[in-house]
């Protein structure tokens, strides 16, 4: 705690956030004024008392990390950083959400505003978030720091969350605060804003649980505080407040829950405690009136009180106080640790590794033209290969590492050794073989975190199915350009008797879908260790899914020569003709075989057919519009697709006469290999295809001579 008692300028430093966050919302027209009316005291004392920040960096590696997990109440950090010196000035907060260009949204956007930490909005997945970010500050101290004393590392930081009701009915916060009790995380603490109100009104008639209850039989410590007095006046007593904050942060062995007893938009008159102001404008008489029982003019807008506005930002002088203590302990770890400081100078610049090519290339060398394996096999290869040089590399499955392939040989679990188990008898604090239980969604925002938070490299794997339950921490990831690695296996419904429940038939369109979000389904062994090589060699900046097949596939002599050059491109040409080709055939992973075969079935009837692998349609179109034509050249017409999934991706490349084979229909239940034989998912199926392909464009042009 950075303490000190409240005096009569917290009180008017508060008292102006209030005033400014009505001003902001009216200016604007619209927004959510009442929430970060009543957060205002919790918050203020947060980043006055308790972050250890320094709002003259921003980025200052040694801060404690605040999230505001209730996006939609982000006025009450805009008025927080404005008051700290983090930049914001008082046209910030008059631009809240109005424009593209606005630095104060209406929802905390990454790397818009200094600042914050992360991009919150949907409900829920901050705090989840937050919980990988408390995974990760772990892991890296267990880097680089391990043996230091809790509190003493430069790599130890704390991480605060502020939460709401909306928050905590979401799923995902259940799915990753149960892990984040299950782990013990003593460097997390969650601030929960019980104001009993949501859109719908009153949250009793959907949320009358014990929260307290739920939270401690997670494995977290928890207390309460509240603003409302035993004889229902209200008090914003914010000494009372960090009482109880900093009896919570003498507690390390677990992450820490307090309930806060607040009304929202208090004390607006006639507004306190309605619903309406969550999510709209107070109006211009409850705003002025506002003003007036806060001791400011009622009839004056976006007022500062430069007082209290220069006791605020003493906070900065505080933080340059503790980014110099923390420089002082750096600069003697760095001494004391010279080969744990060249660790780290590598992982801040993302470079790869000594021996990160020659891993993949000896692993190349152990597999063999004509071998036949599951990608998912050849990324469990890769991921381990990669491993024994990479320590920053870490992950794990939602209770599927055996299926996904995602165990690391040998690594510890990241779990208390306490929790050790029969098939997973190594386990401590620093481990890097996550565990994340049947939690997709939980699993993929804990991995955005860790990225957030960290220069480690997590990764996260389920069934290509079961990428459904993640997919909104997907999108954040997408949002954010974090480059999460998302492991996806049994991508199709050649996995098989499991059914139709388990198998993805329209997942690679979806997931083709999401701007900035990069899909590769490997074609064989081969691929997938260029896949992975590109993946980190080009310090990835947007997120990827690896799509991994449960059935083995052949590894082609075609990638064995070509896959070096032709992964990272996205697309290219695997077998060519001679000459003009009468036909192109395109696919993408354990298709890529099929298309093939139907090559040298059509070259049998004089059919000139060029096949093209396309492991990456986002990483193809990256490329130049020479390249692209050069492997798709626009002259020849005739074209198919063949890839176990819907065709909607494939409808760019094919034109106006190419013909997709594909699955346009749910799974089956039967055998994994008959199924794709029973949807025509097979070489003759696509030289049938290229022969129409090519019948068709000849009737146009015998159409355009008539």
């Amino acid at each position: 705690m950075i303490g000190h008692h409240s005096n009569e300028l917290d009180k008017r430093a508060i008292a102006m956030s209030k005033a400014l966050t009505a001003d902001a919302v009216e200016h604007a027209g619209h927004g959510h004024p009442g929430s970060a009316i009543s957060l205002a005291p919790i918050v203020y004392t947060l980043y006055q008392r308790f972050i250890n920040h320094d709002p003259n960096d921003p980025h200052w590696e040694g801060r404690d990390r605040f999230i505001l997990s209730g996006g939609h109440a982000s006025l009450s950090q805009y008025t927080q950083l404005y008051l700290s010196g983090y930049g914001l000035t008082l046209d910030d907060i008059k631009h809240y959400r109005c424009g593209s260009d606005t630095r104060t949204p209406g929802h905390p956007e990454y790397r818009l505003t200094p600042g914050l930490e992360m991009t919150t909005g949907p409900l829920g997945q901050g705090l989840a978030s937050a919980v990988g970010f408390a995974y990760g500050q772990r892991y890296q101290r267990g880097l680089l720091d391990p043996d230091a004393p809790v509190g003493r590392s430069p790599f130890d930081h704390h991480i605060w969350v502020m939460a709401g009701e909306g928050d905590l009915e979401e799923g995902v916060s259940s799915e990753a605060s149960s892990l984040a009790g299950n782990e013990r995380l003593g460097n997390l603490t969650v601030i929960f804003d019980s104001n009993r109100i949501q859109i719908e009104g009153d949250t009793k008639i959907t949320f009358a649980e014990d929260v307290l209850k739920r939270y401690e039989s997670y494995g977290w410590y928890t207390d309460e505080f509240s603003f409302i007095q035993p004889d229902g006046s209200y008090k914003e007593d914010i000494d009372g407040l960090a009482e109880v904050i900093e009896k919570a942060e003498k507690i390390t062995d677990r992450p820490k829950f307090i309930k806060v007893d607040t009304v929202i938009a208090w004390p607006t008159p006639g507004k306190a405690g309605d619903a309406s102001t969550h999510g709209a404008l107070l109006g211009a008489k409850p705003t002025a009136d506002l003003k007036a029982l806060l001791g400011l003019d009622p009839d004056k807008t976006f007022q500062v009180d430069e007082e209290a506005l220069a006791h605020a930002r003493e906070v900065a002088q505080r933080g340059l106080k503790a980014h110099a203590q923390w420089d002082a302990r750096f600069d003697a770890w760095k001494s004391a640790n010279p080969q744990k400081y060249a660790l780290y100078r590598r992982l801040r610049s993302g470079g790869l590794p000594e021996g990160f090519d020659q891993a993949l290339d000896d692993l190349k060398q152990r597999f063999k033209v004509g071998d036949e394996i599951a990608t998912r096999h050849c990324s469990g290869h890769v991921l381990n290969a990669i491993a024994k040089v990479m320590p920053e590399l870490w992950g794990g499955s939602a209770d599927l590492g055996s299926a996904n392939m995602t165990d690391l040989e040998g690594a510890d679990s990241f779990a208390p050794a306490q929790f050790a188990t029969k098939e997973h008898p190594k386990a401590g604090p620093y481990g890097r073989q996550i565990h994340f239980g049947v939690r997709e969604f939980a699993m993929g925002a804990i991995t955005n975190g860790i990225l957030l938070d960290t220069d480690t490299r997590p990764f996260g794997g389920t069934f290509f199915q079961f990428a459904d339950y993640e997919r909104p921490a997907v999108r954040l990831a997408a949002l954010m350009k974090l480059p999460n690695l998302f492991v996806w296996t049994h991508d199709s419904i050649a996995l098989g008797q499991d059914g139709p429940t388990h198998q993805p038939v329209e997942h690679l369109a979806a997931m083709r879908a999401m701007p900035d979000m990069e899909v590769v389904r490997p074609a064989d062994m081969f691929e997938t260790i260029e896949a992975y090589r590109y993946f980190f060699e080009r310090k990835q900046t947007l997120p990827v899914a690896m799509v991994l097949s449960r059935q083995p596939i052949p590894n082609l002599k075609e990638t064995s020569e070509l896959a070096r050059e032709g992964v990272r491109r996205g697309a290219y040409v695997l077998r060519d003709t001679e000459g003009e080709p009468d036909v192109i055939l395109m696919g993408s992973g354990s298709e890529v075989q099929l298309a093939l075969k139907a090559a040298k079935q059509l070259a049998r009837q004089g059919v000139k057919a060029r096949v093209v692998s396309v492991p990456s349609i986002e990483w193809f179109e990256e490329q130049s519009p020479e390249y692209r034509e050069s492997v798709l050249p626009e002259s020849v017409e005739a074209r198919v697709s063949v890839e176990a999934g819907i065709a909607m991706p494939w409808y760019r490349y094919l034109g106006s006469f190419g013909i997709p084979v594909s699955v346009e229909r749910f799974g089956l239940q039967g055998e994994g290999l008959q199924n794709l034989k029973d949807v025509g998912i097979t070489a003759e199926h696509v030289a049938d295809a290229a022969k129409a392909s090519i019948e068709k464009v000849a009737a146009h042009h015998v159409r355009l001579k008539a």
